[in-house]
């Protein structure tokens, strides 16, 4: 069951948007303390993400960013800001990439 779903289109294609993927695995490791897998495909690529009550996954592919977010019972109750965090930092990501 997905509790958060984000989706952005993008007209970056494949190789912006992976680095645009990693630095946000990169961010999610370091401010929220997520254990992250990330792998490298031919028309996509794709980012688990865990941590204790969390677990997602980031999709990129060359026209958009999918992130599927599944909460503990304990972390639904702060839904909303979860979301507010993560739109936010993606947003900042692909805002960066796209000047």
């Amino acid at each position: 069951m997905t509790d958060l779903y984000i989706l952005r289109h993008h007209a970056l294609g494949l190789r912006e948007i992976r680095k645009v993927a990693f630095s946000w695995a990169e961010q999610a490791e370091q401010e929220f303390g997520m254990a992250c897998i990330y792998q490298e495909g031919r028309t996509r690529d794709e980012l688990l993400f865990t941590r204790q009550g969390v677990q997602g996954r980031l999709l990129a592919t060359h026209n958009k960013v999918e992130i599927n977010v599944e909460l503990g019972v304990l972390l639904r109750t702060f839904k909303s800001r979860i979301e507010d965090e993560i739109v936010k930092n993606l947003d900042a990501l692909l805002q960066g990439k796209a000047h």
